[in-house]
């Protein structure tokens, strides 16, 4: 393998508490060439629980710390409890029952370029639960551009996406959710649709 290859590779660490549910996950994503295992979880760590309880968020914070992206895989989990999983760093939520090869490979490399991923039916669940998620006082606001963009990242669609739908640039899509994260102290974007919806700014 030449130095390029390598360096283009994508660390990848699964922790379980199941052995049989990390060989698992570890199994469908040995199929993708881009993927290294790394034991000391410095790249994306996905993380797969039972539900998202104390321990999870924990863990979740701790991976964080050491500057690994979170992709949680999880049994049990509304919108509601997606959202503390996104609050605590998490860059994704996926149900186990939907994390087949395809879809695990799809979500880890979006981690790994700083993009969220997370259930069709959860991110519909944050929609309809926002209004009754609890706000803060003097919550921030955004102006019509960053409003326009964070719908469309609610809606899955990707930076080159955005950018043809709104005619910007992808520099400027980039740039405008960066601000935001920055601007309200956020983690990744999913972290910012999540506060958005709870706060009722899209």
């Amino acid at each position: 393998m030449t130095t390029t290859e390598t360096s283009t590779r994508i660390p990848v660490r699964v922790l379980a508490a199941d052995p049989f549910l990390r060989v698992g996950l570890e199994s469908a994503l040995g199929e993708c060439p881009e993927f290294t295992f790394d034991r000391d979880g410095t790249g994306v760590q996905v993380l797969a629980a039972d539900e998202i309880d104390d321990a999870v968020l924990c863990a979740i914070r701790a991976a964080r710390e050491r500057k690994s992206t979170v992709l949680l895989v999880v049994g049990k989990v509304d919108a509601s409890t997606a959202v503390r999983a996104i609050e605590a760093g998490a860059c994704g939520v996926l149900r186990r029952e939907q994390a087949c090869a395809q879809t695990l490979i799809s979500a880890v490399r979006a981690a790994s370029t700083g993009h969220g991923t997370m259930s069709p039916d959860l991110l519909s669940g944050l929609f309809e639960t926002a209004g009754r998620l609890s706000s803060t006082p003097a919550a921030p606001s955004l102006d019509a551009r960053e409003r326009d963009v964070l719908r469309m990242v609610a809606d899955g669609h990707e930076t080159a996406e955005i950018a043809s739908a709104l005619a910007y640039s992808t520099r400027t899509v980039t740039s405008i959710v960066h601000d935001i994260t920055h601007r309200l102290r956020l983690r990744n974007r999913a972290h910012a649709v999540a506060f958005a919806l709870r706060q009722g700014l899209i």
